[in-house]
């Protein structure tokens, strides 16, 4: 067993590992990344990217279909099908390459990747397995970063097989699409995938516990994708929970109790189950460091500089709470790294956008108008529809009857936050994020001039409407 010390050991290679490593490494400092699967964790290689490329050859499949009609003028003549061995392939040739990028990375900036399972002795050491459970290494460290992340939920009755009773990793590898899937959970997840597979041809029944889907979200945002879902007769049972599934030659038979309590049945290929996710904090040494969790019990304890109650333990990412989203978990890994070198930082950021790919694609920056009313703040609203704009329409993004929404302070006029939903609007974000973290006031937005002809045009426009005097609608 090799013998290794070093000045930072990152366990997780996931978004938040891998880039506190780089940066950790670029600042000068000895650091050792430990990751049991592939560099690029759980977004790259089983989540984000994977999904979004699916979703993008469901775009493709739906828009070839279209063309039989001669949609644009444009006419595809015979049958349009799909290969899913082909599909699946491509899928993980964008993931290959992102993975060895990680890789080139890491070995660029000097950082020593370890395959194997880091498990933790006390709060600066640990021994490393492979995969076959042999010791490979003993690291010491003068500064720890966790960065384990999460996993999907498992329901204790509806165990994953990955064959019938499938996770969202396991619909991302589907080889045959089945004619019916049921998706327990109508959470971001969930739909993101439902919409794809929908796109794709497979009829969807979703069950979702709560009075809506996407509950993260108020209903006027909402209101565009459940239009989507009821146009392209996706099942929506709402106020509903799943009881049990029997598997058999002809399917899976879901059993879940209606908003009546009444159980109900019915037979299908697969059943996706998207209940959330938990931090991975069993397993791996975590009691022997002596770190604490959180009130919840289920996420590590940390400050603003992502510090454990034990110095020199750091916890970033999934393994510390909402909202677990790559974006997150990357800007504390990169904090992490220039604490350690001495640098002076804290997590505060103004806003993290969330944002779900979803038909249409939904983007939140900020507040809403009910939590910035629950604040105590008195509120001016402006709401643009991207049918007013003509970038949209070439685009035909405003099929989806989507808009611009921005909040701002009554009075000074300081913007709280922006929603936005509607074909190609995830684009937009990186405009609001910035709008916020650098405490624009509407005029500030007002006073910019936006490129025509681009859907950029409909956040300034949204700026103006909450001004009073929009140009482009009434």
């Amino acid at each position: 067993m090799e013998q290794i010390s070093s000045q930072v050991l990152v366990v997780g290679a996931g978004p938040g590992g891998y880039v506190a490593a780089i940066r950790a490494a670029q600042l000068g400092l000895d650091t050792i990344i430990v990751e049991g699967d592939r560099a690029g964790g759980t977004c790259l290689i089983r989540g984000c990217i994977p999904s979004k490329a699916i979703i993008h050859a469901a775009e493709r499949f739906e828009s070839l279909k279209a063309h039989q009609s001669g949609h644009m003028g444009l006419k595809v003549s015979g049958d349009v099908s799909i290969d899913m061995p082909a599909l699946v392939d491509w899928k993980n040739k964008i993931v290959d390459k992102l993975n060895k990028g990680v890789e080139a990375l890491l070995k660029a900036n000097g950082v020593r990747l370890i395959t194997g399972w880091a498990t933790f002795l006390d709060g600066k050491t640990c021994n490393v397995t492979d995969s076959d459970g042999n010791n490979i290494a003993h690291i010491s460290t003068e500064n720890v970063i966790l960065a384990t992340g999460s996993k999907s939920i498992e329901l204790p009755f509806m165990p994953y097989d990955e064959e019938n009773i499938i996770s969202s990793t396991g619909a991302l590898d589907l080889e045959e699409l089945p004619e019916k899937i049921a998706v327990i959970g109508g959470g971001y997840i969930g739909l993101e995938l439902g919409c794809a597979l929908r796109k794709l041809g497979v009829e969807i029944t979703v069950i979702e516990g709560l009075d809506t889907v996407v509950s993260i979200f108020d209903a006027e945002i909402r209101r565009p994708l459940e239009r989507w879902l009821k146009k392209n007769k996706v099942k929506v049972h709402t106020n509903c929970l799943a009881q049990g599934a029997e598997i058999s030659s002809d399917g899976v038979e879901l059993s879940w109790k209606n908003k009546d309590g009444d159980l109900v049945s019915e037979t299908f290929g697969k059943v996706l189950v998207t209940v959330g996710r938990k931090a991975n904090t069993n397993g791996w040494g975590l009691e022997e460091m002596g770190v604490k969790m959180d009130e919840s019990g289920r996420f590590v304890a940390v400050d603003s500089q992502c510090k454990t109650n034990m110095r020199g333990i750091y916890a970033i990412g999934d393994l510390i709470g909402e909202p677990l989203l790559a974006h997150k978990a990357s800007a504390q890994g990169e904090m992490v790294a220039e604490i350690i070198a001495g640098k002076k930082r804290a997590f505060e950021p103004v806003a993290i956008p969330a944002i779900v790919f979803t038909e249409p694609e939904i983007v939140s920056v900020g507040l809403s108008p009910d939590e910035a009313t629950a604040l105590g703040e008195e509120i001016i609203i402006g709401k643009f529809p991207l049918a007013a704009n003509s970038r949209a329409l070439t685009l035909e993004a405003e099929k989806t009857g989507g808009f611009v929404r921005v909040i701002a302070r009554e009075s000074d006029h300081l913007i709280l936050g922006i929603q936005a939903v509607g074909s190609h609007v995830a684009e937009l974000s990186g405009a609001f994020v910035v709008a916020l973290e650098m405490g624009a006031v509407l005029e500030d937005i007002a006073g910019t001039i936006q490129a025509h002809p681009t859907m950029s045009e409909a956040f300034h426009e949204g700026v103006l409407k909450t001004l009073g005097h929009a140009i482009h609608t009434m």
